[in-house]
């Protein structure tokens, strides 16, 4: 036995869902019932287009502020609605009136004619915050009769008729006790300015005024002056219907990009440039993405990416369009047809929207590419302000990575900005592909001079965002190269040819007792400048694990390949060779050695500087004591 049927459901039921689960956020009421506006006076434009209404220039929705009457009220002077109308499209939940009507009309000028809503769930959204929601409508249609309708929870309703006169549709909000928040016109404000500040239709806010508050404003007012009747502020317009990014390009100027961006972000800064997405095909998706100004610390910074659909706000930085490393710009994008869920705040996660993700993420690197070729000399001043985005980019999208990879720069420490190509064409030697860099400029200075004094770049990687750039240049990048910090080698700054073994080891087992460090690595170079006595290089690979546990902060003992590398032309190596092991100036010497030497890479810890100038002051006092003799 088989049984066919349709669930149904009960309206007690679902609108509590409705009013507390179906937004993320309370105050999205106000977009809802604005976009209903919107999409009630688009509809009446096509049909206006089509010649079957009257052509009006004069479309608007005003938002008004009833404080003393606990109500806010949202017009608009679109389509309207008759009775039959308001049974079928409000007393229906889900069932959309913006559906039904694209089906019977098409747009020569888009798909959608700009209609935003198609759910037909937005209007209830108006229950989290009401005690009781009244609709005053009136159609276009000719001879139509004007329909109030009223409820207090959304699942039992009044209707009857309304002395409203003109064409459009009126909602009125009579605010619950604890959302009084929403009858304060700067809160009003900022809501539309949050949801509704680029949407297509004109919208006014405005506050009536209670006699009480214009006998408060009016200067010198008399206590005996008789109360006057409630009026309504001149109305003010808080959107602007033709955004910047709906121009073309070319009809943008600098001033205009800048401009937007302050209004937009309240930035002060100037952007660095910016990207004006406009295109049709395979997407309808426009928007303006710009760079701002990113600190070092790249972590700690976010930009903000608007996402709007018709103009209308949906969230910010959301991942699934834009690529968590481009959140660090800031921007707008705009696509119509994005595959929203019912509360427009959500992107279904399907392949169109991947792909839309992708073509961003295209889009910007060759803007990059382009900026690098054809404004090479603006595209280094910025470099430094850009490269932890675009390093970023590179570790998270290889994709990315390959459109522009030759345009990533390394400056080096006398400020030439050099392509991984450039750099290569001036220091690979014999087939290797290593690349010398500094964590630290200053304290790691002695090093630096020793490899420029080779006339080798040292390219400056000193930022949160380098030490992963540089694993996934080595291992990800597939370009065959090796980074070495300055301190990992002595790799081309000593001479040629055979140690001297024994002495190698004499003097090791001198160090290793005045140091009190039996594990100590020593070995014996002639350096190619004579200044100085030593060197410590620590293995590069082994750093690096070292500075990785530090910072994850796991506990890890990960010891490091230290090695001190004796100058073996220096006076005081040859000193060294023939001092007595055991005697007290041999140990001062050895930890000066040592310290001096560790001086060049990093800064001693307080205990060991205090040892430091404590013996320096002795080795002084010594060397004066000799001169006098």
């Amino acid at each position: 036995m088989s049984e066919k049927g349709t669930i149904s459901i009960n309206a007690q039921n679902i609108m509590p869902v409705i009013k507390k689960w179906l937004y993320s956020d309370k105050d999205i009421f106000l977009r809802e019932i604005v976009s209903n506006g919107c999409d009630a006076i688009a509809k009446y434009k096509l049909l206006a287009l089509k010649g079957e209404a009257p052509a009006r220039d004069d479309y608007r929705v005003d938002v008004i502020v009833d404080k003393a009457a606990g109500t806010l009220k949202i017009t608009d002077n679109g389509i309207g609605m008759t009775e039959d109308e308001v049974v079928k499209y409000i007393c229906q939940v889900a069932f959309s009136g913006a559906e039904e009507f694209l089906k019977q009309y098409k747009s020569d000028e888009g798909e959608n004619g700009g209609i935003i809503g198609h759910f037909g769930l937005g209007f209830y959204s108006a229950f989290m915050v009401s005690s009781r929601v009244e609709i005053d409508s009136l159609s276009w249609r000719e001879g139509a009769q004007s329909v109030h309708w009223s409820s207090e929870d959304g699942m039992s309703y009044e209707l009857s008729a309304s002395d409203k006169a003109d064409v459009g549709t009126c909602i009125t909000l009579h605010l619950n006790d604890d959302e009084k928040e929403f009858l304060e016109k700067y809160t009003v404000r900022s809501v539309l300015d949050k949801y509704c500040a680029f949407m297509p239709v004109p919208i006014f806010l405005s506050e009536v005024k209670a006699p009480e508050d214009k006998k408060d404003e009016s200067a010198g007012g008399d206590a005996e002056d008789k109360p006057e009747a409630q009026s309504e502020e001149k109305p003010e317009q808080i959107n602007d219907v033709n955004p910047l990014w709906l121009k073309r390009p070319a009809d943008c100027t600098d001033e205009e990009y800048r401009a937007f961006y302050h209004k937009v972000f309240h930035d002060y800064e100037e952007p660095l440039f910016w990207i004006h997405l406009n295109a049709e095909y395979p997407f309808n998706l426009k928007g303006i993405l710009y760079f701002p100004k990113i600190k070092n610390e790249f972590s700690a910074s976010e930009g903000q990416v608007k996402l709007y659909s018709n103009q209308v706000f949906v969230a910010d930085n959301i991942k699934e369009i834009i690529p968590e490393f481009l959140l660090l710009l800031k921007g707008v994008v705009d696509c119509p047809d994005l595959p929203l869920n019912v509360s427009r705040s959500f992107l279904q996660n399907d392949g169109y929207v991947k792909k839309l993700s992708a073509y961003i993420t295209r889009k910007v690197a060759d803007r990059l590419v382009t900026e690098f070729n054809t404004k090479r000399e603006d595209y280094q001043k910025y470099w430094d302000d850009i490269h932890p985005f675009v390093k970023y980019g590179c570790i998270r999208d290889e994709k990315f990575y390959d459109r522009v990879k030759d345009a990533l720069l390394f400056k080096t420490v006398d400020g030439e900005y050099l392509t991984l190509k450039e750099y290569g064409d001036r220091n690979y030697k014999d087939d290797k592909k290593i690349i010398f860099y500094t964590s630290d400029p200053k304290r790691q200075a002695q090093m630096v001079k020793l490899y420029r004094d080779q006339d080798t770049d040292v390219v400056v990687l000193d930022t949160l965002i380098d030490n992963n750039f540089i694993s996934f240049m080595e291992y990800g990048g597939k370009e065959g190269m090796t980074f070495k910090r300055v301190d990992a080698s002595m790799e081309g700054l000593t001479e040629t040819g055979e140690s001297d073994e024994d002495t190698r080891k004499a003097l090791e087992e001198k160090f290793r007792k005045a140091l009190k460090q039996p594990d100590l690595t020593v070995r014996l170079e002639k350096f190619r400048t004579g200044e100085l006595p030593a060197m410590i290089t620590v293995e590069e690979q082994s750093r690096r694990f070292s500075e990785m546990a530090k910072q994850w902060g796991n506990g890890m003992a990960m010891p490091e390949q230290r090695a001190l590398v004796l100058n073996a032309a220096h006076p005081l190596i040859e000193y060294l060779k023939t001092a007595d092991t055991d005697s007290d100036m041999t140990e001062m010497v050895c930890n000066q050695v040592l310290d001096l030497a560790e001086m060049s890479r990093q800064t001693l810890d307080p205990e060991r500087m205090v040892a430091f100038l404590s013996r320096s002051n002795k080795l002084l006092t010594i060397l004066c004591d000799a001169e006098k003799k």
